[in-house]
């Protein structure tokens, strides 16, 4: 893939996160339930993974389940449980082909218990593969987060161990689950749908957007190489002009 793709090399984002939406959509196409979407979104996601480790992406978060996905029908809530349980216990030995590290972010206190087994034993299978960086976010919301680094923060000066005036933007992001991973360059959403759903709010404060109408079981390599290349061709500023970034 590398070799014969048209995107730079020298100029890739070290982190991309991802909205695979449109399951359900794609499953109405096909007259089938909800979860037939999903259970063939799969194949996008090991697509997606090999390709980013390819190319030399260090960093790929997958949002895979909101803290607002919890209030769908519980059929389908235990349906995509159950195939988050499968798809983590079969898609191991592809991670560790690729040397892929798994990470999660999320409140994950409210997974399914055989949910949390697979999940946590896969992390540690895994743990040693350093060609990239997997990171599921899974009953996550960015308010969840920012919500609970607040009241961390309130705690510690609470405690005296932290004053007011030391709380600035790098403190902050040292209480979220993020902390360990490097800003998101790009986003990219599948589907057509043009908003963050409660996505990575403060991690994305400088990311490039990129909004395709490829529903999520359709997505590719191909599709992935689109976007990066559509990355590769914008300016990014960081609210400077374009005569300070070229000078």
């Amino acid at each position: 893939m590398s070799s014969t793709s048209p995107v730079k090399p020298e100029h890739l984002p070290q982190h991309i996160a991802v909205i695979m939406d449109g399951n359900g959509r794609w499953a109405k196409k096909q007259g089938k339930i909800r979860i037939f979407g999903h259970q063939h979104g799969v194949r996008a996601v090991r697509e997606i993974a090999e390709g980013c480790a390819e190319l030399g992406i260090k960093y790929l978060t997958l949002y895979a389940f909101s803290t607002e996905n919890w209030n769908r029908p519980k059929f389908e809530v235990n349906a995509l449980m159950g195939l988050l349980v499968k798809t983590i216990r079969q898609e191991t030995e592809t991670l560790q082909k690729n040397s892929i590290r798994l990470e999660a972010i999320g409140d994950r206190s409210h997974l399914p218990q055989d949910c949390q087994r697979e999940l946590d034993e896969a992390i540690e299978a895994t743990r040693s593969n350093d060609r990239m960086t997997l990171i599921l976010a899974l009953s996550y919301s960015s308010k969840w987060d920012i919500l609970n680094a607040v009241r961390s923060i309130a705690h510690e000066v609470k405690l005296g161990k932290l004053e007011p005036e030391a709380i600035d933007e790098d403190l902050i992001s040292s209480f979220l689950t993020t902390r360990d991973y490097p800003n998101p360059e790009l986003m990219i959403r599948t589907s057509g749908e043009q908003r963050i759903s409660n996505f990575l709010l403060w991690e994305l404060a400088y990311s490039e957007f990129y909004f395709t109408d490829v529903l999520w079981p359709d997505f590719r390599k191909e599709h992935l190489i689109e976007a990066l290349k559509e990355y590769q061709n914008r300016e990014r500023r960081f609210g400077k002009t374009s005569e300070q970034i070229t000078k």
